[in-house]
């Protein structure tokens, strides 16, 4: 794996919220309405009245993660899950890491999550666990691990990731199903932070991931969960039209429409505008989109004025500085 984490951190951290702060004004509208005015560059207001360049809860809890992360051994330990549990807390009810000192658009399995935190539930136990609670919230965040050391070393131990990604997720998300979407959001990740170009990275996350599932230590449920199974781990996604792709808040839909549109596009900007003008939950998918092709693509490759108009942007770097030097 690279050894300068520098340029990556930036690249999946700016790309994440850039991403995210294009679909902020056109959350909920559908496809049919990005169909007649396609988003093309950063607006302003729109569904939550926000100045241009605003991101949103995808991009404040990927903040909470990488802070934790970025903490004294954060990157070589155990995640301090205590610590985001804190952090996520703070960003809830006191808009820690927020745009401009608002909270808005909350999960409603992330908001349960959180107030069971703040009542004293243990992280691990935080996520409600039924099939029904598998919104995209914990692929949300989740993608500042490919920076840990587990996830970084030459041979991935994919039972010791599992379970470091079954534990992060949890926090917000407790069903298998959340955490095998992150699972494969970050084997494609760890692929594009070691250089290898979306098509690559994808391919090796499905050699990886498929014999695991069949011969691996992980719960019958994780390995019998179909959904994933169709286009995902099949490597049919990419066959796919777009008026066969979703854009919901499902996290197996959002997994899917960020890999296609990154499968599909060969830039950054081409990526996330895709991903945004599916419609529905245009902020997650274009962030979880943004974080991989801003890993594939590189910080030079998000266009000059959509990060010119990116809120806080030199405390993004800042903490893309402090996560990638921990």
């Amino acid at each position: 794996m690279q050894t300068s984490l520098t340029p990556a951190a930036r690249a999946a951290l700016l790309g994440l919220a850039v991403g995210d702060a294009l679909g902020v004004p056109v959350e909920f509208q559908p496809r049919a309405a990005r169909q007649q005015d396609p988003v093309t560059g950063m607006r302003a207001y729109g569904t939550h009245r926000q100045p241009a360049g605003t991101w949103s809860d995808d991009s404040s809890l990927t903040f909470c993660l990488a802070e934790t992360l970025a903490r004294p051994d954060g990157l070589a330990g155990p995640p301090d899950l205590a610590d985001f549990a804190r952090r996520s807390i703070n960003w809830l009810y006191n808009s820690y890491w927020t745009a401009h000192g608002e909270t808005f658009d909350v999960g409603n399995a992330t908001r349960l999550a959180i107030d069971r935190l703040q009542r004293g539930t243990a992280p691990t136990s935080a996520g409600p666990r039924s099939e029904f609670d598998n919104g995209n919230g914990a692929l949300m965040r989740i993608l500042p691990l490919v920076f840990h050391q587990t996830w970084r070393i030459e041979t991935l131990d994919l039972d010791a990731a599992w379970a470091m990604t079954e534990a992060v997720a949890s926090v917000t998300h407790g069903h298998p199903r959340s955490t095998l979407g992150c699972f494969i959001y970050l084997l494609v990740a760890r692929g594009l932070l070691a250089g290898l170009a979306p098509a690559a990275a994808y391919a090796q996350m499905q050699q990886q991931l498929n014999p695991w599932l069949k011969n691996g230590s992980i719960p019958a449920v994780v390995a019998e969960d179909k959904y994933y199974r169709w286009w995902v781990l099949s490597g049919e996604i990419i066959n796919q039209p777009d008026d066969k792709i979703s854009s919901t808040g499902y996290v197996v839909h959002t997994l899917e429409a960020a890999l296609w549109c990154l499968l599909k596009y060969d830039t950054y900007a081409a990526t996330v505008l895709a991903a945004v003008n599916l419609g529905d939950d245009t902020d997650t998918t274009g962030a979880v989109a943004g974080g991989l092709a801003g890993l594939a693509y590189g910080e030079a490759a998000i266009p000059a004025e959509w990060l010119a108009e990116l809120a806080r942007r030199a405390d993004i770097e800042d903490l893309a500085q402090r996560l990638a030097h921990e």
